[in-house]
C-alpha cells in the first residue's frame, strides 16, 4: 500500500496486482472508457435539456409546473439504483476485474437509452409509458453506480508513471462531452423543427443516436487489457468486508468530498437550462447554449486540471480553483440575474464550470489513489455513488423548488457555497500519494 495512504490496509485477501507502471497506454484504454462515460452522461444531459418535453409526453397534468416536476423527479429516480449498483458492480470490478465490469455497465447503458428512446407515450399506451420510463432511468442509475469506480480505476491503473493526473482526467471531460455534444443537438432539433415536430418525436433523435453508438463502445471494451490479475477466490463480500472494516472513514471523507462537486456539477450543467427559462425567462434554444458551453469548457478544463495535478499536485489543484469558485458564486450568479441577458449567462456557466472541472477532475483521481487496488473500484463506485443519489439527484428538484420558495433567485449561490464549503472542508484529512509514486 501507499506510504501516504490515510490508513492502513487489512490482509483478509491476497489478490495479486498487476504492474501499476506501464510504459505505454493502449489507445483503446482511453476510447472504451470515453465512449461508456459518454452515454452514460449524454443520456441523462439530453434527458434534462428535454426535461419540459418529456414531462407531457409521459405525465398528463392541468399544471405546467407539475408536469416538470414529476419529469425532474423520474430524473431522480435513476439515481435511487445507484447506490446498488455501485455495491455489486463496484465489488464485482475488485473481483472480476475491471473490464469484465464496465462491459456490463455499457450494456446496461445500452438497453436503458434503448426504451429511453423507443417508449410510446402516455396517450398511446397510458400508464404503461411512465412506469417503462422510470425502469429504464432505474437500470440507467444501477449501471452509473458501478461505472464510475471501474472505469476511473481503470484509466489510473493504466497510466504512465508520473501521469495518473491527465489519465483520470478523462472519466470527467467524458461528461464534459458528452455536455457538449447533448446540448449541441438540442440546440440544433430546438432551431430545426417546430414545436409540435420537437414535441411529437424530436426528442428522442438523441437517445436513438445514443443507442446506435453503445455497441461500438461495447465492442471496444470487450478488448481492452485487464490492470488487474484476478484473483477467484475472493469472494464479492470479502472485498466489501475489507472496505467497510479496513477504510470506513476514509469513505466518510470520500462522500462528502464528492458532494460538493456533485451538486456543483448537475447545478452547472443540468439545471442551469431549466433556471434560464424558468427564473430568466429566455428561450429554450438560448438557455440549451448554457450547457452546451459548460461541456466545451468541462472537456478542456478536466484535462487541464488533470495534467496541472501531476506536476503541482491533486490537493493544490483541488482546493485553490475551489476557493476561486466560492468566492465568485454569488456575483456571478448575481449579474446574470440583473442582466439577463445571453452573453452574461454564457459568461458566468463558462467561468464558473471551468473552476469547477479544473478542481473536480484531479479530485476524481485522489479520491481512488487513498485506496489500495483490490477495493479501489468498490470504494470510489460506492462512495461516489452515495453522494450523487442524495445530493445530485436532488439538486436539480431541490434548485427549483429553493428558487420558487423562496422568489429569490440568488437563493441557488448559498446553496451553492455550502454544499462547496462541505466538500472542501471533508478533503482535509485525506492524504492521497504523491502524484509521482506508484500505486500499490
Amino acid at each position: 500500500m501507499n506510504s501516504n495512504a490515510s490508513v492502513s490496509e487489512p490482509d483478509d485477501f491476497t489478490t495479486q496486482a498487476a504492474p501499476a507502471i506501464q510504459k505505454k497506454v493502449p489507445r483503446k484504454a482511453v476510447v472504451g472508457t470515453v465512449v461508456g462515460n459518454w452515454l452514460e452522461f449524454f443520456d441523462f444531459v439530453v434527458y434534462s435539456i428535454f426535461a419540459v418535453t418529456i414531462g407531457k409526453e409521459f405525465f398528463p397534468a392541468d399544471d405546467p409546473n407539475i408536469q416538470i416536476l414529476l419529469s425532474l423527479a423520474t430524473f431522480g429516480v435513476g439515481f435511487l439504483a445507484r447506490p446498488l449498483g455501485s455495491v455489486m458492480i463496484g465489488a464485482y470490478a475488485d473481483r472480476a476485474g475491471r473490464k469484465a465490469a464496465l462491459t456490463m455497465t455499457i450494456s446496461f447503458m445500452a438497453v436503458g437509452t434503448a426504451v429511453m428512446a423507443l417508449t410510446p407515450s402516455y396517450a398511446q399506451i397510458g400508464l404503461a409509458a411512465p412506469v417503462l420510463l422510470v425502469g429504464a432511468r432505474l437500470l440507467q442509475g444501477f449501471s452509473a453506480g458501478g461505472e464510475m469506480g471501474a472505469a476511473t480505476s481503470f484509466l489510473i491503473e493504466s497510466a504512465p508513471h508520473g501521469k495518473r493526473g491527465l489519465m483520470g482526467s478523462w472519466q470527467l471531460a467524458s461528461q464534459g462531452l458528452a455536455i457538449a455534444t447533448g446540448a449541441a443537438i438540442g440546440a440544433v432539433l430546438t432551431v430545426s423543427l417546430s414545436p409540435e415536430a420537437m414535441q411529437s418525436w424530436g426528442w428522442r433523435v438523441p437517445f436513438v443516436l445514443g443507442m446506435l453508438i453503445a455497441p461500438v463502445g461495447m465492442y471496444i471494451r470487450r478488448h481492452m487489457d485487464e490492470t488487474i490479475e484476478v484473483g477467484e477466490h475472493v469472494s464479492m463480500g470479502g472485498v466489501l468486508a475489507s472496505l467497510f472494516r479496513g477504510h470506513g472513514k476514509l469513505m466518510i471523507f470520500s462522500m462528502l468530498t464528492v458532494s460538493g462537486a456533485t451538486i456543483t456539477t448537475y447545478v452547472l450543467n443540468t439545471y442551469m437550462v431549466t433556471y434560464a427559462i424558468q427564473s430568466l425567462q429566455m428561450p429554450m434554444a438560448t438557455a440549451v447554449l448554457a450547457a452546451l458551453i459548460a461541456g466545451v469548457v468541462t472537456f478542456f478544463g478536466s484535462l487541464l486540471g488533470g495534467a496541472l495535478s501531476d506536476r503541482f499536485g491533486r490537493r493544490a489543484l483541488v482546493i485553490w480553483p475551489r476557493l476561486l469558485l466560492l468566492a465568485l458564486i454569488y456575483p456571478a450568479l448575481a449579474y446574470v440575474v440583473e442582466q439577463k441577458t445571453l452573453t452574461a449567462l454564457l459568461l458566468v456557466v463558462g467561468t464558473l464550470s471551468t473552476l469547477q472541472a479544473i478542481s473536480a477532475a484531479p479530485g476524481l483521481v485522489l479520491l481512488p489513489e487513498c485506496f489500495p487496488r483490490k477495493v479501489r473500484a468498490a470504494a470510489l463506485s460506492i462512495s461516489y455513488a452515495a453522494a450523487t443519489t442524495v445530493f445530485g439527484s436532488t439538486a436539480a428538484v431541490f434548485s427549483s423548488w429553493l428558487v420558487t420558495a423562496t422568489g429569490n433567485p440568488l437563493s441557488l449561490a448559498w446553496f451553492l457555497i455550502i454544499a462547496n464549503l462541505v466538500g472542501l472542508i471533508a478533503l482535509l484529512p485525506m492524504k492521497p500519494p504523491r502524484a509521482h509514486e506508484a500505486l500499490d
